[in-house]
Protein backbone atom coordinates (compact mmCIF):
# COMPACT_ATOMS: atom_id res chain seq x y z
CA UNK A 1 0.00 0.00 0.00
CA UNK A 2 2.85 2.39 0.90
CA UNK A 3 4.58 1.61 -2.37
CA UNK A 4 1.39 2.36 -4.29
CA UNK A 5 1.04 5.74 -2.51
CA UNK A 6 4.68 6.54 -3.25
CA UNK A 7 4.26 5.68 -6.92
CA UNK A 8 1.09 7.75 -7.13
CA UNK A 9 2.86 10.69 -5.49
CA UNK A 10 5.76 10.42 -7.94
CA UNK A 11 3.37 10.38 -10.87
CA UNK A 12 1.57 13.43 -9.47
CA UNK A 13 4.86 15.32 -9.02
CA UNK A 14 5.93 14.38 -12.54
CA UNK A 15 2.60 15.57 -13.90
CA UNK A 16 2.96 18.89 -12.07
CA UNK A 17 6.53 19.26 -13.38
CA UNK A 18 5.44 18.51 -16.95
CA UNK A 19 2.53 20.94 -16.65
CA UNK A 20 4.80 23.68 -15.34
CA UNK A 21 7.36 22.96 -18.05
CA UNK A 22 4.70 23.12 -20.74
CA UNK A 23 3.42 26.37 -19.27
CA UNK A 24 6.97 27.77 -19.25
CA UNK A 25 7.51 26.68 -22.84
CA UNK A 26 4.20 28.24 -23.81
CA UNK A 27 5.20 31.49 -22.10
CA UNK A 28 8.59 31.36 -23.79
CA UNK A 29 7.04 30.77 -27.22
CA UNK A 30 4.58 33.60 -26.60
CA UNK A 31 7.35 35.97 -25.55
CA UNK A 32 9.52 35.01 -28.52
CA UNK A 33 6.59 35.54 -30.86
CA UNK A 34 6.14 39.06 -29.45
CA UNK A 35 9.85 39.86 -29.51
CA UNK A 36 10.54 42.45 -32.18
CA UNK A 37 13.84 42.65 -34.03
CA UNK A 38 16.28 45.44 -33.44
CA UNK A 39 16.25 48.06 -36.18
CA UNK A 40 19.32 49.73 -37.62
CA UNK A 41 20.39 52.61 -39.83
CA UNK A 42 23.71 54.27 -40.64
CA UNK A 43 24.82 57.28 -38.63
CA UNK A 44 27.76 59.64 -39.06
CA UNK A 45 31.26 58.90 -40.34
CA UNK A 46 34.01 59.99 -37.95
CA UNK A 47 37.80 60.19 -37.92
CA UNK A 48 38.31 59.60 -41.64
CA UNK A 49 41.98 59.46 -42.60
CA UNK A 50 43.39 58.99 -46.09
CA UNK A 51 46.95 57.62 -46.25
CA UNK A 52 47.37 58.97 -42.72
CA UNK A 53 45.99 62.42 -43.64
CA UNK A 54 42.90 63.53 -41.71
CA UNK A 55 40.23 64.87 -44.05
CA UNK A 56 37.49 65.59 -41.51
CA UNK A 57 38.20 69.33 -41.90
CA UNK A 58 38.48 69.31 -45.70
CA UNK A 59 35.66 69.91 -48.16
CA UNK A 60 37.42 70.10 -51.54
CA UNK A 61 40.62 69.14 -53.32
CA UNK A 62 41.88 72.72 -52.77
CA UNK A 63 42.05 72.02 -49.04
CA UNK A 64 44.92 69.58 -49.48
CA UNK A 65 48.39 71.05 -49.09
CA UNK A 66 51.18 70.56 -51.61
CA UNK A 67 52.79 68.08 -49.23
CA UNK A 68 49.49 66.19 -48.93
CA UNK A 69 49.20 66.07 -52.72
CA UNK A 70 52.73 64.70 -53.14
CA UNK A 71 52.14 62.05 -50.47
CA UNK A 72 48.83 60.96 -51.99
CA UNK A 73 50.30 60.84 -55.49
CA UNK A 74 53.15 58.68 -54.18
CA UNK A 75 50.70 56.25 -52.57
CA UNK A 76 48.56 56.14 -55.69
CA UNK A 77 51.67 55.53 -57.83
CA UNK A 78 52.45 52.49 -55.67
CA UNK A 79 48.86 51.30 -56.20
CA UNK A 80 47.77 51.87 -52.62
CA UNK A 81 45.43 54.34 -50.94
CA UNK A 82 44.66 53.18 -47.37
CA UNK A 83 41.79 54.73 -45.45
CA UNK A 84 40.56 54.34 -41.89
CA UNK A 85 37.36 55.62 -40.31
CA UNK A 86 34.59 54.92 -37.84
CA UNK A 87 31.13 54.24 -39.22
CA UNK A 88 28.44 54.74 -36.60
CA UNK A 89 25.43 52.43 -36.72
CA UNK A 90 22.29 53.62 -34.93
CA UNK A 91 20.08 50.94 -33.37
CA UNK A 92 16.69 51.04 -31.69
CA UNK A 93 15.04 48.32 -29.63
CA UNK A 94 11.28 48.38 -30.27
CA UNK A 95 10.60 46.01 -27.35
CA UNK A 96 9.69 48.87 -25.02
CA UNK A 97 6.59 47.42 -23.35
CA UNK A 98 4.14 49.50 -25.39
CA UNK A 99 1.23 48.12 -27.42
CA UNK A 100 1.37 44.77 -25.67
CA UNK A 101 5.07 44.20 -26.43
CA UNK A 102 7.37 42.55 -23.92
CA UNK A 103 9.86 45.08 -22.53
CA UNK A 104 13.23 43.47 -23.17
CA UNK A 105 16.82 44.64 -23.12
CA UNK A 106 18.80 43.13 -25.98
CA UNK A 107 22.56 42.77 -26.23
CA UNK A 108 24.03 42.93 -29.70
CA UNK A 109 26.73 40.24 -29.57
CA UNK A 110 27.81 40.40 -33.22
CA UNK A 111 27.12 42.23 -36.45
CA UNK A 112 29.20 40.43 -39.13
CA UNK A 113 29.13 43.48 -41.41
CA UNK A 114 30.39 43.92 -44.96
CA UNK A 115 30.90 47.49 -46.17
CA UNK A 116 29.48 48.57 -49.52
CA UNK A 117 30.64 51.78 -51.19
CA UNK A 118 28.48 52.91 -54.10
CA UNK A 119 27.08 49.38 -54.08
CA UNK A 120 30.54 47.80 -54.38
CA UNK A 121 31.24 45.16 -51.67
CA UNK A 122 34.53 45.83 -49.91
CA UNK A 123 35.82 44.79 -46.49
CA UNK A 124 34.31 43.11 -43.45
CA UNK A 125 34.01 44.57 -39.96
CA UNK A 126 32.33 43.84 -36.65
CA UNK A 127 31.73 45.35 -33.24
CA UNK A 128 34.62 45.17 -30.78
CA UNK A 129 32.52 44.23 -27.75
CA UNK A 130 28.85 43.35 -27.11
CA UNK A 131 26.54 46.38 -26.98
CA UNK A 132 23.50 46.57 -24.70
CA UNK A 133 20.44 48.14 -26.31
CA UNK A 134 17.73 48.86 -23.71
CA UNK A 135 14.05 48.43 -24.46
CA UNK A 136 13.28 52.13 -24.23
CA UNK A 137 12.81 52.96 -27.90
CA UNK A 138 15.76 55.36 -27.69
CA UNK A 139 18.62 55.30 -30.17
CA UNK A 140 21.91 53.59 -29.34
CA UNK A 141 25.03 54.43 -31.38
CA UNK A 142 27.36 51.55 -32.24
CA UNK A 143 30.79 52.50 -33.64
CA UNK A 144 32.39 50.17 -36.20
CA UNK A 145 36.06 50.76 -37.01
CA UNK A 146 36.87 50.07 -40.66
CA UNK A 147 40.03 50.13 -42.74
CA UNK A 148 40.48 49.36 -46.42
CA UNK A 149 42.55 50.17 -49.48
CA UNK A 150 40.49 52.40 -51.78
CA UNK A 151 42.86 51.66 -54.65
CA UNK A 152 42.10 47.94 -54.42
CA UNK A 153 38.42 48.53 -55.17
CA UNK A 154 38.34 51.82 -57.08
CA UNK A 155 41.87 52.40 -58.42
CA UNK A 156 40.72 52.44 -62.03
CA UNK A 157 38.84 55.69 -61.38
CA UNK A 158 41.97 57.81 -60.99
CA UNK A 159 43.35 59.76 -58.04
CA UNK A 160 41.11 62.83 -58.31
CA UNK A 161 37.91 60.77 -58.25
CA UNK A 162 39.17 58.70 -55.32
CA UNK A 163 39.88 61.88 -53.38
CA UNK A 164 36.40 63.19 -54.19
CA UNK A 165 34.91 59.88 -53.05
CA UNK A 166 36.84 60.07 -49.77
CA UNK A 167 35.68 63.67 -49.21
CA UNK A 168 32.06 62.71 -49.96
CA UNK A 169 32.25 60.11 -47.20
CA UNK A 170 34.56 61.52 -44.55
CA UNK A 171 35.14 65.18 -45.41
CA UNK A 172 33.71 68.24 -43.66
CA UNK A 173 30.45 67.91 -45.63
CA UNK A 174 30.62 64.15 -45.93
CA UNK A 175 27.94 61.64 -45.03
CA UNK A 176 27.24 57.93 -45.05
CA UNK A 177 24.79 58.25 -47.97
CA UNK A 178 27.17 56.45 -50.35
CA UNK A 179 27.70 53.64 -47.88
CA UNK A 180 25.72 50.59 -46.86
CA UNK A 181 26.34 47.67 -44.52
CA UNK A 182 25.38 44.11 -45.34
CA UNK A 183 24.96 42.54 -41.89
CA UNK A 184 23.76 39.46 -40.05
CA UNK A 185 23.19 40.50 -36.42
CA UNK A 186 23.40 38.18 -33.43
CA UNK A 187 21.44 39.30 -30.38
CA UNK A 188 21.45 37.97 -26.82
CA UNK A 189 18.08 38.18 -25.08
CA UNK A 190 16.70 36.77 -21.80
CA UNK A 191 15.57 33.83 -23.95
CA UNK A 192 19.01 33.10 -25.42
CA UNK A 193 20.96 34.20 -28.49
CA UNK A 194 19.00 34.96 -31.63
CA UNK A 195 20.78 35.00 -34.98
CA UNK A 196 18.90 36.77 -37.74
CA UNK A 197 18.08 34.11 -40.36
CA UNK A 198 18.83 36.45 -43.25
CA UNK A 199 21.22 39.33 -43.84
CA UNK A 200 20.09 42.96 -43.75
CA UNK A 201 21.25 45.93 -45.77
CA UNK A 202 21.62 48.97 -43.50
CA UNK A 203 21.45 52.42 -45.13
CA UNK A 204 21.33 55.98 -43.83
CA UNK A 205 17.80 56.93 -44.86
CA UNK A 206 15.65 54.61 -42.72
CA UNK A 207 15.66 52.07 -39.92
CA UNK A 208 15.63 48.47 -41.14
Amino acid sequence: MAKRIAVTGAILLASVFIFQSCASLTDLASNLAQLQRLKFKLGQVEGFSLAGISISNKSSLNDFSVQDGLKLAQFFGSKKLPVEFILNVVAINPNDGSAGKVKTTATLSGLAARLLIDGQPTVYGDIDTPVEIPGTGQETTIPIRLSLDLYEFFGNQGLDRLLQLALAIGGRNGSSSRLALDVQPRVMTPFGEIKYPERLTIVDKEFR
